[in-house]
């Protein structure tokens, strides 16, 4: 089976002063993350869609999608972890304990507050995560990339031409994500906050994905700003 994992466990530290996460603020009459879960809605493969939200906000979750949503048994709501991957896994656990796990099950992860992501970029993910078990969406870097070791001297330029900037979905074979993640130490856990990385580290090849340089991430004010003006212009048509 093939499930969705709506990651909306962020806190929106970098939106300044607002008393919700960033994921449930308003864009365009409707909060950011319906936006999101209403792309994955509208693909008939998902047999769930998950998503993961820090336990204070499990309620109002559900509230919204009441409101915003309706009945709809397609859509749950499970408490995140203290970190990406741990409420990565803690979406894999429900999906365990609900419908036991296969071996030809398959998750697509997401970033609640990427709302633009494309019919074409599901489509992508959940047909290569099938042929290499592991996914990355990406965009071409557009600026030269830098390294700095210490934040003050170049400690690198990379060629930019092989140089990709991560976007949201991932996907992943789920058996072989849980097997990786379960072989990480304590250490490795903490420092490993990319699921990606995780399966990179033990040799899986990660299947890129093109992104779209509009499916961007709702993080700062000026994010909002632009997602309000991507949706008045119709930028993100699909």
């Amino acid at each position: 089976m093939i499930y969705a994992e709506i990651l909306a466990g962020g806190k929106g530290t970098r939106m300044g002063n607002v008393n919700m996460p960033k994921q449930f603020l308003t864009l365009n009459n409707k909060p950011v993350i319906i936006h999101t879960i209403e792309k994955f809605l509208l693909n008939p493969d998902f047999e769930k869609i998950i998503v993961v939200t820090p336990r204070e906000w499990i309620n109002y979750s559900k509230d919204i999608l009441q409101k915003f949503i309706g009945e709809n048994d397609r859509v749950v709501v499970v408490e995140g972890g203290r970190d990406r991957n741990e409420s990565i896994m803690n979406g894999i656990y429900y999906i365990e304990s609900t419908f036991g796990l296969f071996d030809d099950d398959y998750i697509v992860t997401h970033d609640s507050v990427r709302p633009f992501l494309s019919h074409r970029i599901i489509k992508d993910n959940i047909e290569q995560v099938q042929k290499y078990k592991a996914v990355d969406t990406v965009i071409e870097a557009i600026d030269t990339i830098i390294e700095s070791e210490d934040g003050e001297i170049i400690s690198n330029i990379p060629k930019r031409s092989i140089m990709y900037q991560g976007q949201t979905p991932q996907s992943f074979h789920i058996n072989t994500l849980l097997n990786y993640y379960n072989k990480l130490t304590d250490e490795q856990k903490e420092i490993l906050t990319d699921a990606c990385k995780i399966c990179s580290l033990y040799g899986e090849k990660v299947s890129l994905v093109k992104g779209e340089v509009f499916n961007i991430k709702v993080t700062t004010p000026y994010d909002l700003k632009v997602a309000n003006a991507i949706l008045q212009e119709g930028i993100a048509h699909d």
